[in-house]
């Protein structure tokens, strides 16, 4: 049966339409038994290109997927549209597009999926999440790595941000289950004052049912991410697995093999077992406004 997203669901972005429908036509070319190489010469392509195409990690040519479901023997003419229908959703782009002169491509790719997840859990240790900064807070995150951007660029840079957030605000939103270092809470991004105003942010954003914060705190010593920061996604529709996502300097690795999902779980688990339990988070966060940033 073909799997195709409830219209207005959580997984109608681009990006995971993308991953179910290229998950959808390698399930037909399989149950077909056409290898990739034999797919790829049916639409004058490469046998790698049919491999990205079944990973959702490029755009569909309808007419290409009308040909290979001719090939896999796909002859209902209800299930060819639907399918048809969903190669033309996957290509069309997503509210981040107009944002292309200052997003990189690694990102778009996280910003389709970030949308999607039905619940994102999260690592960090240098900076408050992106999910949860303040604007101030946020314009100074992105004049560490942009300095030299003039004010047009920093105001779209931060623009962008804010328009993520949106996510959490939204008729169903995703939950959030943030594990943040306290060195990030203490470290002064942008100066005490606006440090006050991201901690009593997060104090706020505690009360939100579908946000659940945590802190680690100095005296828990080593941990099992002490590697970096890392997300973990996880989305409504069983056809989708998780996925894990590293961000690095200039490129970003995205996890999808059993092995590394489950390192990273077991890891992410290990740290809510080892920080402050949720419910102390406020009193935590305030204790450290009334120390570092007193008003």
């Amino acid at each position: 049966m073909t799997m195709v997203p409830a219209e207005g669901g959580p997984t109608t972005g681009p990006t995971v339409l993308r991953i179910l429908l290229g998950a959808q036509l390698r399930r037909l070319r399989e149950s077909s038994g056409v290898t990739r190489e034999g797919a790829g010469w049916e639409i004058r392509a490469s046998e790698s290109k049919i491999s990205r195409m079944e990973l959702g990690r490029v755009g569909f040519k309808e007419r290409d997927v009308a040909d290979l479901l001719t090939l896999y023997g796909v002859t209902d003419e209800q299930e060819r549209d639907a399918l048809l229908k969903l190669a033309r959703d996957a290509n069309s782009p997503g509210w981040w597009h107009r944002y292309g002169d200052v997003l990189p491509t690694w990102f778009q790719s996280y910003l389709g999926l970030e949308a999607a997840a039905a619940l994102i859990r999260t690592y960090e240790v240098q900076f408050v999440p992106g999910l949860l900064q303040t604007r101030e807070y946020a314009r100074a995150v992105v004049l560490l790595g942009h300095g030299a951007a003039g004010p047009s660029e920093l105001d779209r840079r931060v623009a962008l941000r804010m328009q993520r957030q949106q996510l959490l605000h939204r008729e169903h939103p995703p939950q959030l289950w943030a594990v943040v270092d306290e060195a990030a809470l203490r470290r002064p991004i942008g100066g005490a004052e606006v440090m006050r105003g991201q901690l009593t942010a997060l104090i706020e954003a505690t009360k939100s049912p579908n946000v659940r914060l945590q802190v680690i705190p100095f005296a828990a010593g080593g941990h099992a991410a002490a590697g970096g920061a890392f997300t973990i996604l996880r989305f409504g529709d069983q056809e989708l697995p998780d996925i894990v996502y590293i961000e690095q300097l200039t490129s970003a690795i995205y996890l999808d093999k059993r092995d590394d999902l489950d390192y990273y779980a077991v890891a992410m688990e290990r740290l809510c077992v080892e920080a402050e339990p949720p419910e102390r988070t406020p009193e935590i966060l305030g204790r450290l406004l009334e120390d570092l940033y007193p008003a």
